[in-house]
């Protein structure tokens, strides 16, 4: 076994493979970049070393710093975790020409899997399924055309790079091909650098369902089952679950063969996963999978599998590429229970799943698991914590198991409801709207659930009058008690003569709220008064302390796992408003200016597309809002924060 690996990576896998090499007395090594310097990460591994400035381009996808950083530091390994250079077999042969093991597949299994279009030839060799489509090398616009038509809309375009959800796009009529194409195109060079894509047929009820295998240098390779990773938005995974619902026994026999098949294929070493798309259009059947590619590395999800499973994936992962066998055989490893995970991110799941940005001031996590469950948090940030622009906006995956799927999605819904983020827009509300949807509870899942249910699953239901009492009771400072020696500040109910109502305002979205808080002298409950639209009959008393948080200029208030927010304006800043109302369009996150549209002068109608903006490496399209003419737009190129002004329009259109 190594007696010291570097970990090339950053966040929650890296805080991941820390503990699993701790464990196992491997001491480890980080890496980091200026924004990381002080990431929980860095604070964990036994050494850490700088690799540069925050931009990926110039720190952890730069593989000459981080295999300098192992041999500066001694160790013996490198462990990529999953995403950056984890599958860049440039790297994997700079690493060993430096004399140090990649803790993964081989450079010749990872190109042989690397590129969409090669890697499903190659298993058509082999014998395993391919979803029909042209996955040649030629990529003129006519012959994809051509080839989408021979195909039969509905398409999917794909980067033949990557992966992620990144560089795709659903087409379902020709007149949408070209437009669909650079967008992927412009997508997939911006994540890959490679625009080449694939067109394959598009699935009408499709399933996502990978199964994990693992192989050793002895020709060793065995599967630890399946997982579902059907729920998906815009063609990123949110909640993955371990088995698959409504498995067959024929179908999982008919697709770890598949998956194993596939892997001995190329000789596979390492953690991998084989991902097939299934058509659910009648049942789950043996004959209606095929093969879309194959990761080759460790899932982001892969905390399903060891829960039903009972292993270790990571610690797997550091044996085999110590040259050690496979931990188990194939006959010993047997499934238990289910698993979910459900991936909590900075996003407005309200605004089309938009990435967020700020400052974690208040992050709680539930102490322990619902009753009759387990529960696993896999995150790499603290209360305090930035959610950084420059890379993935995931705060962490919150893993429950159960004695089956009923029991683990009831405590999934338990530990969301018992979730507390405040200070970033974050998903949690959508996580546990998606957990109770009908469909989705009984089973019934594919790609497209999201998307059918959308509006229903990110619609925030406005705050109760409760809500706004509590919200109103912490602006108005009731309850907290600065530390002071002297016994009269510690009466909170006291008032010489008579309760002295305490006025405040608060706004939540559009509404300005103003509030009388009281405190009954005779038992100290506080009573609240609400102005319109939030009044009541009567003014509402708090009997119970309500859960709340408090960070700078707000105060969020946590019903289930829905945070409402609560700005605390200050009267001496309300005339220093940047914004021009509707005369303006600002970028809802950092990012940049990938593309410009229209031009200064240009009249322009309601929904016109005007710029697109790429932020985490995703395209999205800032559209005008109402018809007018432009008087300024940002130029192409230009990095944005959140905030800017990207559209300006003129008081009045032209003619």
């Amino acid at each position: 076994m190594f007696a010291k690996i570097l970990i090339a990576n950053r966040g929650e896998i890296a805080c991941r493979v820390i503990r699993t090499a701790r464990r196992m007395g491997v001491r480890t090594v980080a890496v980091y970049s200026d924004a990381d310097a002080r990431a929980l990460h860095v604070e964990m591994a036994d050494e850490a070393v700088h690799i540069g400035p925050s931009p990926v381009g110039e720190s952890y996808l730069r593989g000459d710093k981080i295999i300098a950083a192992a041999l500066a530091t001694g160790a013996e390994a490198i462990h990529p975790g999953y995403g950056f250079l984890s599958e860049n077999p440039d790297f994997v042969d700079q690493v060993t020409a430096a004399g140090l093991v990649f803790i993964g597949p081989s450079a010749a299994s990872i190109r042989a899997m690397g590129l969409k279009d090669a890697a499903k030839r190659l298993m058509e060799k082999a014998g395993v399924p391919v979803v029909p489509g042209y996955h040649g090398e030629a990529q003129e616009i006519v012959l994809l055309a051509s080839k989408a038509r021979e195909i039969g809309y509905p398409v999917l375009i794909k980067a033949r790079a990557g992966g992620g959800g990144k560089g795709m796009r659903r087409v379902e009529h020709p007149d949408d091909f070209s437009e669909a194409l650079s967008g992927a195109r412009r997508e997939a060079k911006a994540a890959f650098g490679d625009d080449r894509v694939l067109v394959e047929k598009y699935i009408n009820k499709p399933r996502h369902i990978e199964v994990q295998v693992f192989g050793d240098i002895f020709g060793n390779v065995v599967h630890l089952y399946e997982r579902d990773c059907s729920a998906q938005r815009r063609h990123q995974k949110v909640i993955e679950e371990a088995p698959a619902p409504g498995m067959t026994s024929a179908l999982r026999k008919a697709m770890t063969e598949a998956a194993v098949k596939a892997a001995k294929a190329i000789n596979y070493s390492g953690a991998g996963t084989i991902e097939f798309i299934v058509d659910a259009s009648q049942g789950l059947k043996a004959d209606r999978f095929w093969f879309m590619e194959m990761n080759t590395r460790l899932q982001v999800e892969h905390p399903v599998t060891e829960m039903v499973t009972g292993t270790d994936l990571v610690e797997w992962q550091l044996r085999v590429a110590s040259g050690e066998k496979l931990p188990k055989t194939q006959s010993e490893i047997t499934l238990s229970g289910h698993a979910f995970e459900a991936r909590i991110y900075a996003e407005d799941a309200a605004k089309g799943f938009l990435p967020a940005t700020g400052i974690l001031h208040h992050l709680k996590f539930p102490n322990t698991a619902p009753e009759g469950a387990s529960m696993r948090i896999e995150t790499s940030v603290r209360a305090g914590d930035a959610i950084s622009p420059f890379y993935d906006p995931m705060i962490a995956k919150l893993v429950v198991h159960g004695k089956n799927r009923q029991a683990a999605l009831e405590a999934l819904g338990i530990a969301l409801a018992q979730t507390e983020i405040a200070g970033s827009t974050v998903n949690t509300a959508f996580l546990a709207a998606l957990a109770t949807d009908a469909d989705f509870s009984a089973g019934d899942v594919d790609t497209d659930l999201i998307g059918r249910h959308q509006q229903a699953l990110t619609a925030v239901p406005p705050p109760s009058s409760e809500i706004v009492a509590a919200a109103a009771f912490a602006a108005a400072g009731a309850g907290a008690q600065a530390p002071t020696n002297d016994p009269w500040s510690s009466l909170a109910g006291y008032a010489h003569f008579h309760t002295v109502p305490r006025r405040t305002r608060l706004r939540y979205g559009e509404d300005e709220i103003v509030a009388l808080v009281s405190v009954l002298r005779q038992d100290g409950r506080f009573q609240v008064a609400l102005d319109a639209p939030y009044d009541s009959a009567n003014p509402l008393d708090l009997r119970t302390a309500p859960r709340l948080a408090r960070w700078p200029g707000h105060v969020t208030v946590f019903e289930g796992a829905v945070g409402y927010s609560f700005a605390m304006p200050d009267p001496l800043a309300r005339a220093d408003e940047i914004a021009a109302g509707s005369d303006s369009l600002r970028a809802p996150m950092p990012g940049l200016v990938k593309l410009v549209r229209v031009a200064k002068g240009e009249v322009v109608i309601k929904g016109q597309p005007l710029l697109i903006l790429e932020a985490m490496k995703m395209e999205h399209t800032i559209a005008a809002t109402h018809d007018g003419v432009i008087a300024e737009i940002a130029a192409e190129g230009a990095q944005v924060t959140d905030g800017t002004v990207l559209v300006r329009f003129a008081e009045e259109p032209n003619g």
